[in-house]
């Protein structure tokens, strides 16, 4: 599609931090699936309906390759990166390894201003499952789990999250469903909230696994059947 209906008729982008702005719409767009996983970007329309020059739309894709969003392919330029059930296995086993980590670190340390933090991100993805889009619900549900992350105060760990939530976000995208109910939300979130609180290190250990491996096996289901 083009990026006029992706973004709207009229959309023009403001002359600030110009690279930054383009990968954002291109990001939501992408998250959205408003451009279709193999999709190729077409620089010159892109710019047009943008209201820029080709250089930030350019340099913007080379930002989303960086992320794990497109792909590059020599004299043909950009595409939206189509993630096969190995690579979606491989992104989850990751995400696995570094939240296990986190909660087993958590545990120690949990005390009631973090329960109240996390308790309080989880009413509010609740009420953004009832009426937001669905960028923000995944927007929101990440920002849950790096702050689980964040809360063991270790900066490496947190920055390797970080480091894979842009291709997160493209595996939640492909199953919106999951992000649909809001009671699934809250029961899911919940296990974990009141597994950190019973200060038991396996059972911490036990509902994140439930937790991430109920995700990715609706995400690489999703991909088997489409």
């Amino acid at each position: 599609m083009t990026a006029s209906k992706a973004f709207g008729s009229g959309m023009v982008i403001q002359q600030r931090n110009l690279v930054e702005q383009v990968a954002d719409f291109l990001t939501q767009a992408i998250i959205s699936q408003q451009f279709a996983p193999g999709e190729r970007l077409s620089e010159v329309q892109l710019a047009r309906d943008l209201g820029v020059s080709r250089a930030p739309v350019r340099e913007a894709a080379r930002l989303l390759e960086s992320r794990g969003l497109l792909v590059s392919q020599p004299r043909r330029g950009f595409f939206v990166r189509a993630l096969d059930a190995s690579e979606l296995n491989d992104v989850f086993d990751l995400r696995l390894c570094l939240e296990r980590h986190a909660l087993a670190r958590l545990v120690e340390t949990y005390d009631t201003d973090k329960a109240q933090a996390l308790r309080r991100q989880v009413d509010l993805m609740c009420e953004v499952a009832l009426q937001d889009s669905e960028s923000r619900k995944i927007e929101e549900d990440l920002v849950f789990h790096r702050m689980l992350i964040a809360f063991t105060g270790n900066r490496r760990l947190l920055k390797a999250f970080d480091d894979i939530t842009h291709e997160l976000r493209l595996c939640i995208a492909l199953i919106g469903k999951t992000h649909a109910d809001p009671d699934s939300i809250a029961t899911s979130h919940w296990l974990l909230l009141d597994a950190l609180a019973s200060g038991d290190a396996e059972r911490c250990r036990e509902a994140i696994d439930y937790h991430i491996g109920v995700a990715q096996h609706y995400v690489v289901k999703g991909i088997g059947e489409a």
